[in-house]
């Protein structure tokens, strides 16, 4: 008597669910997506005998640059903190002051970044402007701006913004957005349009106080300029302006 053949066992990819497979080919076909997204850049170039010899003058001349071309909020930047056991963090703020000195924001004390700033003094700031192919990166030491400038600066601001900076326990776990929008109401009740409402205490500028200034100019072939500034090391002979400009590969 001949056997009965036996059929091969399955092929478990061929068990699998459809929704499964596809959604397996959709996570596929997102990762290729994304390993292809690149452009050329061939607006401009950055030359050392272009740029200032002061990195803040520079900074200023490519900052109006950003303004002219039309770029949605210039003045956000990426700040970079570091906390007391060495965890970085990172969120998007505005530059609301540039001078000889540095970059100026402001903010709660209390909040997450406010707190790493105070007790890791050093930070990092980006200006991503992508659509001129340019980007800013400071590094530095960091300081608290003098409370009468602080002050000084919270009084400028639109009305529901100095009521927002008492709402916020700023980083603090909510229960829910109710409680948040609550503070809110009871704060505009206290201080209606047109009244004085008072810097809250825990609430301030920090300068950061940049040690190295880097600028990049996209290219094209991916051969970026990066131009760096940095203090002379105390072996080297210090220029006049007190920065030394150095190319650094892309």
């Amino acid at each position: 008597m001949v056997p009965a053949s036996v059929p091969e066992p399955a092929d478990p990819a061929d068990l699998r669910e459809p929704s499964i497979m596809g959604s397996q080919r959709e996570a596929a076909d997102r990762r290729a997506r994304l390993a292809a997204l690149r452009r050329s850049y061939a607006r401009s170039a950055l030359l050392e005998t272009d740029v200032a010899a002061d990195p803040m003058v520079q900074f200023d001349a490519w900052f109006d640059e950003a303004v002219e071309a039309g770029l949605t909020e210039p003045n956000a930047m990426v700040l970079g903190t570091v906390a007391a056991d060495g965890t970085p963090s990172a969120r998007t703020v505005l530059l609301k002051a540039v001078d000889p000195r540095g970059f100026v924001l402001y903010t709660n004390h209390r909040s997450r970044k406010g707190q790493e700033m105070l007790a890791v003094p050093r930070a990092s700031l980006v200006f991503p402007w992508f659509e001129i192919d340019r980007q800013v990166v400071v590094v530095g030491q960091v300081e608290t701006v003098p409370r009468r400038e602080s002050e000084q600066y919270f009084a400028s601001r639109p009305h529901d913004s100095q009521l927002g900076a008492w709402a916020s326990e700023q980083s603090a776990v909510l229960p829910d957005r109710g409680h948040l929008e609550a503070r809110f109401a009871e704060l505009a009740e206290q201080y209606p349009p047109g009244s004085v409402v008072p810097t809250p205490p825990h609430w301030g500028g920090f300068r950061v106080l940049p040690e190295t200034v880097e600028l990049w100019q996209g290219r094209t072939s991916r051969l970026h300029d990066r131009l760096r500034y940095r203090r002379p090391t105390p072996d080297e002979a210090a220029p006049s302006s007190g920065w030394v400009i150095e190319r650094l590969a892309p």
